[in-house]
């Protein structure tokens, strides 16, 4: 009776394992495949709304966007992985409708967005700003042309990449209580570049912030912020840091802007190899009113006209003769290479 028992549990031990094999099996083969599902106004696509495809679209899915002026807006929530790819910056154009503020937003709250990647086209301001990031991480922007203004709140390990951002009448880029890497953009033609209020934490690399009315970059309250390698130039100030902010800024070129450095007292900077050359004056105590504050600037700090190619039409290279090579543990200050040949490179 015993062995009869023993050889019943045996076979339902096996039994069981090989179901449960099975099911494994049998739910990674109805796992669906990646898709692509296209967008156009033309009625080639799967969709001529990119709300509907956006919708429509599964983990893993890309949106392709086909060339066209859509005066459209999208939202994307409760959406994990997917990918929004136009045809390209000066191909796709996403204009907003008229009831909506904002052409693009990425998560709302109380539903979010994951690991969501937009890139190739160009996104229009409406009604006050162009895109809009909430509620949601692992956000990211490539190759994208941004026309107003990008803000941001509690977002997480967002990242914009090599794009191009301007004509607010605000701010180019705000993020508040956000997780946020800004590399190799160009931020231009706002009233101010970048402003980082909040508890947030944001990296600032290679890019080149210009023609603000204001300040280049605000970084305030009890934001965190490294600056390298950024050139902030022909701004009405380069980089204010208020509040309790906490900020360590290497590497960058500050240039033809009023002011340079505008640092509260109440704040917290780690400053080093910076170059300055304004118009007014290099660093200030931040107050009413501000006051000159030479104690400033760090023994790192370089005071020299950079030397760029072309200033005037906006090329920020350096000229071979420049000063600013090799300090420190920068092969060059600023966000850009120098214009040496491939024979003169050192």
């Amino acid at each position: 009776m015993k062995l009869r028992m023993r050889y019943v549990l045996l076979t339902a031990l096996l039994l069981g394992f090989i179901g449960v094999g099975s099911s494994s099996a049998w739910a990674e083969s109805t796992v669906p495949s990646p898709r692509t599902i296209t967008v156009s106004l033309d009625g080639s696509g799967d969709f001529s709304s990119i709300q509907e495809a956006v919708d429509s679209a599964r983990k893993g899915d890309t949106v392709l966007i086909k060339a066209g002026s859509y005066a459209q807006d999208l939202t994307i929530h409760s959406k994990e992985k997917i990918k929004i790819v136009g045809a390209g910056v000066d191909k796709v154009s996403l204009l907003g409708r008229s009831e909506m503020v904002g052409a693009l937003h990425v998560g709302k709250w109380p539903y979010g967005a994951t690991d969501i990647e937009i890139s190739g086209l160009t996104i229009k301001d409406h009604g006050g700003h162009a895109l809009g990031i909430f509620n949601g991480n692992r956000i990211t922007l490539h190759q994208v042309h941004v026309k107003g203004m990008i803000f941001g709140q509690q977002v997480e390990d967002v990242r914009i990449e090599d794009c191009v951002i301007g004509g607010s009448e605000t701010t180019g880029v705000h993020f508040s209580d956000s997780q946020v890497l800004l590399i190799g953009n160009l931020i231009h033609d706002n009233d101010h570049g970048v402003n980082v209020t909040g508890k947030s934490s944001v990296r600032l690399e290679r890019n080149i912030i210009t023609r603000n009315l204001f300040e280049a970059v605000v970084i305030s309250d009890q934001a965190k912020a490294v600056l390298i390698n950024n050139t902030l130039v022909k701004n009405g100030g380069g980089a204010a840091f208020l509040g309790l902010s906490t900020i360590e800024a290497s590497g960058n070129i500050l240039s033809l802007n009023k002011v340079g450095f505008l640092i509260a007292a109440s704040s917290q900077t780690k400053m080093s190899y910076n170059a300055l050359f304004n118009n007014e004056v290099s660093y200030m105590r931040a107050g009413s009113p501000n006051i000159h504050a030479p104690e400033l600037q760090d023994e790192s700090d370089m005071i020299a006209d950079p030397r760029f190619v072309d200033a005037e039409h906006d090329d920020f290279r350096l000229k071979p003769d420049t000063t600013l090579l090799n300090r420190g543990t920068f092969r060059y200050l600023g966000a850009l290479p120098p214009s040496f040949s491939p024979a003169q490179n050192p």
